[in-house]
């Protein structure tokens, strides 16, 4: 009788240990510039490595964009900057096409949305077309004006910022659009301790200008097609189907989560594994990125309280077999 294959302990096998070790020096370094947020630093990488997308909302000077600017410099990637604002046209972000008269051809002028690692300052202060610009970008990693198709380079990781308080002149984004984002997290107040050593410490301006990157191009695509190796047992999807099902009959939930919700929280599983140093994942792999992958797609009933809320209950409602 044929047996299932053998399932490795750790990741040797599938991911080069010098590029296991990179991996680790490069959140390490990041864990320097961004204090007291080790596991909101993973979770950037998880999303990075998972092909995904990164939304952060959480108040002005909590280090959105310190973390932005940290994650690009350390990886080595191309790094571009756009502040999204009630008069942001989507030319703005994605180029244009002019004229010139001595071709006599229209010749296209990418956007801001050309490059590696692209940070969408405060996303929910341009209007609604603005903010769809970025759709087909994010999601086919590509943008096509008057016509043609013009591929963005790879990798391509966009992350956003958003202030959840702040709501005046704001255009909350559409479900459609947020379901395009892997992950939602909130960086907070840091600890004591590392506000301490933030208040006393040098500039994070400085720090990042000064850092060097502990990846390439193509040690990030490597990694990337690492996470596809990770292995997910029947028991654990079985799992992962049993948080789908019951976020569409939990109380308080209008509608629930999507087949293509499952697919992303099983991506970002297997990346939080490899991080880990695992070749399988865990059930406490899913439960630690249960609530920054579903809270978003959530669409609560009016008095059901939080998304976030709503996510953890649903978490603790299903019992691990």
């Amino acid at each position: 009788m044929a047996t299932s294959p053998a399932v490795p302990r750790d990741s040797a096998s599938i991911l080069p240990e010098h590029l296991r070790g990179a991996l680790d020096r490069a959140q390490t370094q990041v864990n320097t510039l961004v204090l007291g947020k080790a596991h909101e630093v993973r979770l950037a990488f998880v999303a990075l490595l998972s092909d995904g997308h990164l939304l952060i909302e959480d108040l002005p000077g909590l280090g959105k964009t310190t973390l932005a600017h940290a994650l690009a410099a350390t990886l080595g990637l191309e790094f571009q900057r756009v502040q999204f604002t009630s008069d942001l046209l989507p030319a703005d972000v994605v180029g244009v096409s002019v004229f010139d008269p001595q071709a006599r051809r229209f010749e296209f002028h990418p956007g801001p949305v050309f490059t590696q690692v692209l940070l969408a300052d405060e996303i929910n202060r341009a209007p609604p077309r603005t903010q769809s610009a970025l759709l087909e970008a994010m999601a086919e990693h590509q943008v096509t004006v008057d016509g043609t198709s013009h591929a963005l380079p790879a990798p391509f990781f966009v992350i956003a910022t958003q202030n959840p308080v702040d709501l005046s002149g704001t255009y909350p984004l559409p479900d459609s659009q947020l379901d395009r984002f892997l992950l939602r997290l909130a960086l907070g107040y840091p600890a004591e301790d590392a506000e301490r050593a933030l208040l006393a410490g040098e500039d994070r301006r400085a720090l990042i200008a000064q850092v060097r990157p502990l990846l390439t191009v193509d040690d990030v695509l490597a990694a990337r097609d690492a996470v596809k190796s990770v292995h997910a047992s029947d028991s654990l999807i079985a799992y992962v189907q049993a948080l789908l099902t019951r976020s569409r009959r939990h109380p308080g939930v209008r509608v629930g989560l999507s087949p293509r919700a499952g697919l992303a929280l099983l991506r970002a599983a297997r990346a939080y594994a490899l991080l880990l140093g695992r070749a399988h994942v865990r059930p406490d792999d899913v439960q630690a990125l249960f609530s920054a992958v579903a809270a978003h797609r959530l669409v609560a009933e009016a008095d059901a309280g939080s998304d976030a809320a709503l996510a953890k209950a649903i978490l603790h409602a299903v019992p691990v077999d």
